[in-house]
């Protein structure tokens, strides 16, 4: 998959250098070392390019780092997150480029994996974000499927996230519309991590101008829930947007924007377009079109992703996979634990 977690990673590897490429891994290698790829090969390629951090990226690259591959594309060094990346027979992917000085390490952003998120899909409860007293597990699960009993993840053991402004601040463009720009209005992206069709569509947005500034609104959780229904959105308001503001086609974020695109937004954002992909549009709380008032001042369109991929085609891939995933998810975790019992007894030696 691809989550903001990989997109913290890709901002802090760029302000190390000048230049940024990203080797993706074919399926091949992912499932050889840590099990079924919930993206192709392809949609990740794809996906990656489009994030804002990233000059170039590098198909098919090996899971085992080495100095040939740095060379290859004339690397000076590779970056990795603190968290420790081992081959299926237990070896460091990056121990040839370490012991060669070649290597630089960024922070892991906390509260997000791939396998949470896999987690969160695999669990599939209905109307989480609701307020069901008798439904114990909806309501175990409220808000966000990655805390725990100690605010850690049933799955990973990975930490709930939390935003701050600070973070905001890194991943936000901070460019306001130019004279001359054309400001774009897209809502309701995006339920899941990076998915390929939602860059697809912000990517088509993009290309109906020559000077695009799009502009993404981002509903509630609450509201998402609410005309999409299950267990969506399965990322929450936080996560979602941090995950859209990685995005190059986007300019602005909208945070909790109104499902109803009103007169209002549309008059204190100078909105010139707006636009919405081709899946079916629910109508407002009161029966009415959300879209109503953009469609009357004829500035409203639809835009063909081109991409026949959705989150619930997301979610069935993944389910399909179930029995794979789960027990993926355990050796995962089986393997953190280890690894961090071996670092509790080296502590100990040294004391």
């Amino acid at each position: 998959m691809v989550h903001y977690g990989h997109s913290n990673q890709l901002r802090q590897a760029r302000a190390m250098g000048d230049y940024l490429i990203v080797g993706v891994h074919t399926d091949e290698e992912i499932a050889k070392h840590k099990g079924p790829p919930v993206f192709t090969q392809e949609e990740r390629y794809k996906m990656v390019q489009a994030i804002k951090w990233v000059d170039e990226i590098a198909p098919g690259a090996p899971y085992v780092t080495t100095l040939e591959t740095l060379d290859k594309y004339n690397c000076d060094f590779c970056v990795h997150g603190d968290d420790i990346t081992l081959t299926i027979d237990g070896k460091d992917t990056y121990e040839e480029v370490k012991t060669a000085g070649r290597y630089r390490e960024c922070k892991r952003t906390q509260g997000v994996s791939t396998t949470d998120l896999v987690g969160r899909m695999l669990l599939m409860t209905k109307a989480h974000h609701s307020n069901i007293d008798e439904d114990l597990d909806c309501r175990k699960h409220t808000d966000n499927f990655g805390k725990g009993p100690k605010g850690r993840s049933p799955w990973t053991g990975v930490s709930q996230f939390l935003q701050t402004s600070q973070k905001i601040i890194q991943f936000a463009s901070g460019k306001e519309p130019q004279p001359g720009d054309t400001i774009i209005y897209v809502a309701g992206c995006i339920f899941l991590s990076f998915p390929l069709f939602h860059v697809n569509f912000l990517e088509k947005v993009h290309q109906l101008a020559e000077k695009p500034y799009i502009i993404a609104g981002l509903h509630f959780d609450q509201e998402v829930n609410r005309y999409k229904g299950k267990n969506y959105p399965i990322m929450n308001i936080h996560e979602r947007t941090l995950s859209v503001l990685a995005c190059r086609y986007v300019s602005e974020v909208v945070i909790g924007a109104p499902y109803a695109v009103t007169a209002d937004l549309l008059d204190h954002f100078r909105v010139t377009l707006v636009c919405h992909g081709m899946t079916e549009v629910v109508p407002d709380k009161d029966g009415s079109d959300p879209y109503q008032e953009p469609k009357r001042r004829g500035i409203f369109q639809l835009v063909d992703s081109g991409s026949n991929l959705t989150t619930d085609l997301i979610v069935q891939r993944i389910i399909k996979n179930r029995l794979e995933f789960e027990a993926r998810n355990q050796k995962k975790e089986a393997k953190e634990l280890a690894v961090l019992e071996a670092m509790r007894r080296l502590e100990e030696e040294k004391h």
